[in-house]
């Protein structure tokens, strides 16, 4: 690889990596504040580190396959990524490898704000290592790595059909994925004490908009990083869908919120990013400019409204991961049955794009939510997923790390 490829790939990754603590930034001031270290620095930052030193050992390993019958890889083929250290080309493999581990880091992450305020740390850490290995290892590989996913197109319609499912940066493998297993955990732990609209406000707005405009610059790495593989071809195209869908989604976002509460807030608008932020990924590099502007407004507003869903079916996804990145991925990456460029229903193709990307969603969908609610149902009955009553009323940060977040004198 040239070095300007390089250096953007060495940028690309620190980029990814950034939006893991712009996840904790954005969920730590929706949070309790005395909540606010368990979710920022434990629970986002335990991932980063747990699902980092398991992507190195044998994560990386697992991604790829050689075929697409197979589950995932040999995890013991390069245990420690020995030999791929020593390769020839080693300098490309090595930054390919960790930039693929940002993406596994952030998908975990993202999974813990559906437990926010009543989860114990330890066992979150066996869940996030845990599933991790069960889950995203594998869906990497089906998605990218060669897998059944990545061939699904050729299976179905042959090779001669120039057909596959579409997804750029993760709108399955990512955020389907994370968007599942937070469900299923959100049902196995169950309610806070309290449950009902409105429970708990959001104790520092500022930090949450500090995390979505993190997570909205770390994006750019996120869509448009990979490119670096491919002569960055289609960058100009990525970072303009980027920008204009999440800006687009913002609109929609708000505007629902107006005639449904009356009130646009900021909190609205940082969530109505992160839902346009989702609903691009899968889809960045296959929609023109104005599909993608469509599609930030569409998932905006049905985010919007997908949030409120947990009140009126009964289960306690403290943060929203549900509502903005289950159902933001499942509409970034079913718009493309629609709209992707020249193979969408709406553009020039037929129905056979749409039936690739639905049974993409919805397999990831139903298998990581499986997996998460077998994990964590197995922890709960084991050692115990959720903190006493007690401790939850007195704040996780104190009961479970010993920590507060805020040092206030009188």
């Amino acid at each position: 690889m040239d070095t300007g490829s390089i250096a953007w790939g060495i940028t690309a990754t620190a980029l990814v990596l950034f939006m893991t603590p712009g996840v904790a930034f954005f969920y730590g001031g929706l949070v309790k504040a005395k909540s606010v270290v368990s979710m920022m620095m434990m629970m986002s930052f335990g991932a980063l580190g747990l699902i980092s030193v398991l992507w190195i050992l044998y994560g990386y390993n697992m991604s790829a396959v050689g075929g697409p019958m197979e589950f995932a890889g040999n995890p013991f083929s390069d245990f420690g990524m020995t030999s791929l250290a020593s390769g020839e080309a080693s300098n490309t493999d090595l930054l390919s490898a960790t930039y693929g581990a940002t993406f596994a880091i952030i998908t975990i992450a993202l999974i813990s704000g559906a437990i926010a305020d009543r989860a114990k740390f330890g066992s979150w850490m066996i869940f996030a290592g845990l599933f991790a290995t069960i889950a995203y290892f594998p869906i990497a590989a089906w998605v990218w790595g060669g897998g059944w996913i990545m061939n699904l197109g050729t299976t179905l319609f042959g090779e001669e059909a120039g057909l596959g499912v579409i997804d750029y940066a993760g709108g399955t493998a990512v955020h389907i994925n994370a968007g599942a297993a937070a469900l299923a955990l959100a049902l196995v732990l169950g309610k806070r004490i309290g449950f009902q609209k409105g429970i708990t406000k959001p104790h520092n707005v500022l930090l949450t908009l500090l995390g979505a405009a993190i997570l909205w610059f770390g994006w750019f790495g996120f869509n448009a990083g990979a490119e670096w593989l491919n002569g960055l071809a289609n960058v100009g195209l990525i970072v303009v869908n980027t920008l204009g869908a999440t800006a687009a989604a913002i609109i929609g976002w708000i505007v629902v919120e107006k005639f449904k509460d009356g009130k646009a807030t900021s909190v609205g608008a940082a969530s109505g990013a992160v839902a346009g932020l989702v609903a691009i990924t899968p889809a960045c590099a296959n929609l023109t400019p104005g599909w993608a502007l469509l599609l930030g407004i569409v998932a905006g507003a049905v985010c919007a409204i997908a949030v409120e869903l947990k009140f009126k079916l009964g289960f306690d996804d403290s943060l929203d991961v549900v509502g903005i990145h289950l159902v933001g991925g499942l509409i970034g990456t079913l718009y493309l049955g629609l709209f992707a460029t020249e193979t969408g229903l709406f553009v020039g193709g037929g129905i056979e794009q749409l039936a690739l990307q639905a049974i993409a969603a919805f397999a990831v969908l139903i298998y990581s939510f499986l997996v998460a609610f077998v994990i964590g149902f197995a922890i709960e009955k084991t050692i115990g997923f959720r903190i006493k009553n007690e401790d939850e009323l007195a704040g996780v940060d104190t009961s479970v790390h010993g920590e507060e977040g805020y040092a206030l004198v009188d």
